[in-house]
């Protein structure tokens, strides 16, 4: 008998876990953000290598952050590049396109809508420097990146990317 009510309580607490109720949504927050495809061309010129940071979750994702109150969305990519990666000598060269993303936060439904730039690393010799939230930061070549990167909407936008550095457009 001790077994049973063992196994019940056990079976109880897992079940409890699993399908435990989440608060209802009380409040939509809407969540502007920015952010850049940070690219160079690598030593021997014929390949582009991206930027990517690794989350606190061990995803590998661009550098990007919250807008503040009377910033612009460029100003931001170019304050949150070298917040998250320690790069100072940048330049934007264009917008690339948003990405949306929805997430819950307890009882909030957050939209995070980021703008994405494409910005190009203008001193190869500048070593990137992650903040300590982070798990890492490296320079991939493209395909590494592409393989890498966590989440498909910035997959597209760096093939994009991709095409306008290959075509000379930028």
């Amino acid at each position: 008998m001790p077994t049973k009510n063992y196994e019940e309580s056990t079976f109880s607490k897992l079940r409890n876990r699993v399908f435990r109720k989440k608060p209802a949504i009380q409040e939509i927050v809407r969540e502007p953000t920015s952010g850049g495809i940070v690219f160079r061309m690598n030593k021997t010129a014929d390949d582009i290598e991206i930027l990517l940071i690794q989350d606190s979750k061990n995803r590998w994702t661009i550098p990007k952050g919250h807008i503040e109150p009377g910033e612009t969305a460029k100003q931001t990519a170019i304050r949150e590049i070298g917040e998250e990666a320690g790069l100072q000598h940048i330049q934007v060269l264009t917008w690339l396109g948003k990405i949306h993303f929805k997430y819950r936060r307890l009882d909030k439904l957050v939209l995070m809508t980021t703008q994405i730039y494409l910005v190009r690393s203008l001193d190869n010799s500048e070593t990137p420097t992650k903040e300590k939230w982070m798990n890492g930061i490296k320079w991939f070549s493209f395909n590494e990146a592409l393989d890498a990167i966590e989440y498909e909407d910035i997959e597209k936008l760096m093939l994009i990317a991709k095409n306008k550095i290959r075509s000379g457009e930028i």
